[in-house]
């Protein structure tokens, strides 16, 4: 009988133990994913992160960073998914074979915010370069993201298209390397220029004179892709849960999620999933 009584004691303890560890087991499953800021910064993450948890127990642990950034922390295999929106960054970072199975998941555009006094003369223009050049003739101030992100990039290509070399710019340009919530701080307090993820300014409150001045160039279109890091460089459990939340992503729930997404009443992300 004692014999009995020790041994339903021990099984006991070890069921018991068991059920304690098991939080911190479930816990335990996650994932790192290398983001932007404007999908953090827009409050998306806020809205997709719990229904996905929700549905597989995974947690999504995001590191968000400008796309370069992202990109960089991918190929050191310090995360095990991107979301990112740069489709030239996102090719390469595929075919030099840092990460596999590049899918869209969705779009929403750029902006190019200013002062209402609109010192350049660029309100209601839809050519991206033809605004940025008016800005550089003006010497009007611009708060430029300068953090490798995909705004940042964006932003540079539109410099290049309008035969401005920022390098060389004075005063006037300010690079200032940071995400894009703070660079839109900055920009209301100096009363600059600056190019915004439509996303991020949308959840912006600290607008105080800017308001949106150039939308609708087909350049301002703003696409963000998933990809998977090269599963070499992962454990294979993070490999597997990984791709769980890339077809999660990309299928018709987690399209759905981006569908029903809004800020202020306002939808700023269009699901986009599938190649």
């Amino acid at each position: 009988m004692l014999r009995r009584t020790v041994l339903g004691r021990t099984v006991l303890a070890a069921a018991l133990a068991l059920v304690a560890l098991s939080p911190a087991q479930a816990e335990d499953r996650f994932i790192t994913l290398a983001s932007t800021t404007s999908t953090e910064q827009s409050g998306l993450f806020d809205h997709l992160l719990p229904l996905f948890t929700a549905a597989t127990g995974i947690t999504v642990r995001v590191v968000a960073v400008g796309t370069g950034q992202a990109l960089k922390i991918g190929q050191q295999g310090d995360a095990d998914a991107l979301l990112v929106h740069d489709r030239a960054g996102e090719d390469k970072f595929v075919a030099e074979g840092s990460g596999f199975d590049r899918r869209d998941v969705m779009y929403n555009d750029f902006v190019i915010v200013g002062p209402k006094a609109d010192p350049a003369k660029i309100a209601k223009l839809k050519d991206a370069p033809l605004a940025v050049q008016r800005i550089a003739a003006a010497q009007a101030p611009f708060a430029s993201r300068g953090d490798d992100s995909g705004t940042h990039r964006a932003e540079l290509r539109f410099w290049k298209a309008a035969g401005v070399d920022v390098k060389a710019a004075g005063g006037w340009y300010r690079e200032l390397g940071q995400g894009m919530g703070p660079t839109l701080n900055t920009a209301a307090a100096m009363n600059a220029y600056t190019l915004a993820d439509r996303g991020t300014w949308a959840n912006f409150r600290n607008r105080q004179n800017l308001t949106i001045l150039v939308e609708g160039d087909k350049a301002l279109f703003n696409p963000y892709g998933s990809i998977l890091v090269d599963s070499r460089k992962l454990p294979a459990p993070k490999a597997a849960d990984a791709k769980i939340w890339h077809d999660w992503l990309t299928g018709p729930k987690g399209q759905a999620a981006i569908e029903t997404f809004r800020v202020n009443g306002e939808q700023v992300f269009f699901p986009q999933g599938g190649r």
